[in-house]
């Protein structure tokens, strides 16, 4: 049985950064970055005016001016400014030939066109003006490849002159096991439940910004089983969900055996979730998780969700916290354990069921407590490794 930190290793190793895709800009939000996102163009293109007011010449203060035409945005002053001119300036608009400061039209009087001076004025030269290529020019690296895309990157993006990126994303299929298993939304039989573990790894694989596809429930059977896995021949993932184990009923890694898949591993010692398939099928990799949800979920998140980032070429931070416990927890086995838990702004408290199948208490967690292999009780107080489940979620 590997350990975490062994069997992690061993999914990263095998991974490798899916072939960039070019998607247009609107398309683009929470996905990742193949290469650099260069400026294709200067911001601003022209020396522009921060403020409403007037365009003169510094060696023209304190004034009186003549006042010999207008600058607003999107239509410049096509004149020159001379000696004891000004023109009148918008935010935004282009500073006029000839001008080299702005000064705010609350320090001014204007009488037709005659202009004077009725407060302080400008405090220097250049006053109130955005130099052209304030915020970036042409040529200049403003995005680094392996960053998942927020909304301000994509304005970034827009305003540098990009209306489609080139980003990888991962596909993902999903396939799930169980004679017992109904689609959410189906009444089940009395010797049935629900399935509730494809809608919510989907959900969780499509905020790490992967392309998911489910396939939907498969029989105990292993034929039934093994045309599945065919469905899923164009993924980089593919995640099974139930059937993992060992008993009489756990079909998945046979059927993938019969499919040629190459298994790597099958145990991991972690809590929950211990039996975890590992290897590949064709051009994807393999990921067997159990059924049980919390079990499943926590897998997905401790293994998967790395997995794909490392097939995005993310450079996303590590999500695992350090914070302060708000109430003692036991020693621990020879398994690494990931306690539901509240984190607050005073600590995290671990909830005190720790059942695998309940997501009542999952959906009530926002974040795991880790607790190493061998780890000594831990009192009040003592700082705890937690695991943000809302950094893993949220879409940059």
């Amino acid at each position: 049985m590997l350990s975490y930190e062994d069997a992690l290793g061993r999914l990263l190793a095998a991974c490798e950064p899916v072939p960039p895709v070019d998607l247009p800009l609107a398309d683009a939000a929470g996905l990742t970055l193949a290469d650099d996102l260069t400026a294709r163009l200067t911001q601003p293109p022209f020396p522009s005016s921060a403020m409403d007011g007037y365009a003169i010449r510094w060696a023209d203060m304190p004034g009186p001016w003549r006042v010999v035409g207008e600058s607003a945005a999107g239509r410049g002053f096509a004149g020159t400014v001379g000696a004891g001119e000004a023109a009148r300036i918008f935010t935004g608009a282009p500073l006029p030939e000839g001008a080299d400061t702005v000064i705010v039209q609350e320090e001014v009087g204007r009488e037709g066109e005659r202009l004077t001076l009725t407060g302080e004025g400008p405090p220097r030269l250049g006053a109130h003006i955005r130099v052209a290529g304030k915020d970036f020019s042409a040529g200049e690296r403003l995005i680094a490849a392996g960053t998942r895309l927020g909304p301000q990157h994509l304005g970034l993006a827009a305003a540098s002159g990009h209306g489609s990126l080139a980003i990888r994303r991962p596909r993902v299929a999903i396939l799930a096991t169980g004679d017992e298993l109904v689609a959410p939304g189906e009444a089940p039989q009395a010797d049935q439940i629900v399935s509730s573990n494809g809608v919510m790894l989907a959900a969780l694989f499509r905020s790490a910004g992967a392309d998911v596809r489910d396939l939907g429930i498969f029989p105990d059977n292993l034929d039934a089983i093994g045309k599945g896995l065919k469905a899923a021949s164009d993924a980089d993932l593919l995640v099974t969900i139930g059937g993992a184990s060992v008993g009489d009923h756990d079909l998945v890694r046979a059927a993938l055996q019969d499919a040629g898949a190459t298994l790597d591993f099958w145990k991991v010692a972690i809590k929950p979730g211990k039996p975890l398939i590992a290897g590949s099928l064709g051009r994807a990799r393999v990921l067997g998780l159990p059924g049980n949800p919390v079990s499943a979920f926590v897998c997905a998140a401790l293994f998967a969700l790395p997995m794909l980032a490392r097939m995005a070429g993310s450079t996303n931070a590590d999500p695992t916290i350090t914070a302060r416990l708000l109430a003692p927890l036991p020693a621990n086995g020879n398994r690494r354990d990931h306690l539901r838990a509240r984190l607050t702004a005073e600590g995290v408290r671990a909830f005190d069921t720790q059942d695998s199948s309940m997501l009542g208490v999952l959906a009530e967690a926002n974040a795991l407590i880790i607790r190493p292999v061998g780890a000594h009780a831990a009192a009040s107080g003592a700082d705890v490794p937690v695991l943000a489940l809302d950094r893993i979620f949220a879409t940059p």
